[in-house]
C-alpha cells in the first residue's frame, strides 16, 4: 500500500471541519447537506468501478465502526487528481491510493461530538483507483476486494487513527481488521487490512 494519510490543511479550501452553523460546507468532494449518507462518485474513466457493492461495502464497515449516523463521500479518482491533492495537501506530487480528509478531529476510536444536524459530517475519501488497480495487478489480488479494504483503510483515518508510529499503526490495523471482519461476516468475503508488515 502507497503511503496514505490524512489530508487537511489548515487555510486551505479543502480543509475539512466545523461548519459554519449558518450553512454546510462542502468538502473536496464539493456535496453539500443531506441525509445520513453515502455518497459514491466516480469522478474519472480509467478504470471500470461498480459502485453498488463499493456503496455496501462503506455502508457496512460506517456501520461497523459505530458511525451510520454520520454522512461520507467517497470519490474514485484517477491519478492526475491523485498526484494534485497529494502534492498539495501533503506535498508528495505522485499519485496515491488513498487520501482521507476528515470533517471532524477526533481521537482515534471517538465518534465526533456533532452540535448541529450540518456536522453530521466523517468527511472524503479520496480512491485512487488506478493506483490501486496497478498494486492489484503486481500483487494479483482482487481489484474490487483491495477497493473495500482501501475504503476501510480511508474511513479510519476519517476517525483519527493514523500509522506514523508502531504504536498507532497496531492501533489502526486491529480497527481495520474488526471491521473487516464484519464485512466478511456480511458478505461471505475474506477480506484483511492492506497494511501487513508496515511496522
Amino acid at each position: 500500500m502507497a503511503d496514505v494519510t490524512t489530508a487537511a490543511a489548515a487555510g486551505s479550501p479543502l480543509r475539512c471541519g466545523p461548519a459554519p452553523r449558518t450553512r454546510r460546507r462542502a468538502g473536496p468532494s464539493g456535496r453539500g447537506s443531506g441525509a445520513m449518507s453515502v455518497l459514491i462518485r466516480n469522478a474519472q474513466r480509467a478504470v471500470p468501478v461498480r459502485r453498488v457493492p463499493l456503496r455496501r461495502a462503506v455502508c457496512a464497515l460506517r456501520a461497523a465502526l459505530g458511525a451510520a449516523r454520520f454522512d461520507v463521500a467517497v470519490v474514485c479518482a484517477a491519478d492526475g487528481l491523485m498526484r494534485r491533492l497529494n502534492a498539495v495537501y501533503r506535498r508528495h506530487p505522485e499519485p496515491t491510493d488513498v487520501l482521507a480528509f476528515p470533517y471532524h478531529s477526533v481521537s482515534p476510536g471517538e465518534l465526533p461530538r456533532p452540535r448541529s444536524r450540518d456536522e453530521y459530517n466523517l468527511g472524503d475519501i479520496f480512491l485512487g483507483v488506478e493506483c490501486i488497480q496497478r498494486q492489484c495487478r503486481r500483487a494479483g489480488e482482487d481489484f474490487e476486494g483491495v477497493l473495500m479494504v482501501t475504503a476501510a483503510h480511508g474511513l479510519c483515518h476519517l476517525l483519527g487513527y493514523q500509522h506514523n508510529t508502531k504504536a498507532e499503526w497496531q492501533q489502526m490495523y486491529q480497527k481495520e481488521e474488526e471491521i473487516l471482519e464484519e464485512l466478511n461476516r456480511l458478505t461471505g468475503t475474506s477480506l484483511r487490512p492492506l497494511t501487513a508488515g508496515l511496522f
